[in-house]
């Protein structure tokens, strides 16, 4: 059973900086994506960054330039270090592993969460 362990998240202030991790217990062969999504209250759960296997990124347009997704595939490790926080980034940010195996088989896991908050 693959688990992903969310680490990092707190309250900060605006203009400051949070670094979350997330850790895969399992390394699954292939290529996959792993990265990070949030959902604010009352809101859907949205794409923040991601990260392929072999590195490329996609970013949400409001953390381009603030965020910066990065990953050790050899700790089976995604990193989101977000600068120049805001309000507007208070959410729980839930790390995800998606891809497909070897064989075909599409897999597809969700980390339990962790909180950020932005506020003075």
């Amino acid at each position: 059973q693959v688990q992903l362990v969310e680490s990092g998240g707190g309250l900060v202030q605006p203009g400051g900086s949070l670094t979350l991790s997330c850790a895969s217990s399992v390394r699954i062969p292939g290529d996959n994506a792993m990265g990070w999504y949030r959902q604010a209250p009352g809101k859907q759960r949205e794409l923040v960054a991601v990260i392929a296997s072999g590195g490329s990124t996609n970013y949400a347009d409001s953390v381009k330039g603030r965020f910066t997704v990065s990953r050790d595939n050899a700790k089976n490790t995604v990193y989101l270090q977000m600068n120049s926080l805001k309000a507007e980034d208070t959410a729980v940010y839930y790390c995800n592993l998606a891809g497909n195996t070897p064989l075909g088989r599409r897999y597809d896991y969700w980390g339990q969460g962790t909180q950020v908050t932005v506020s003075s």
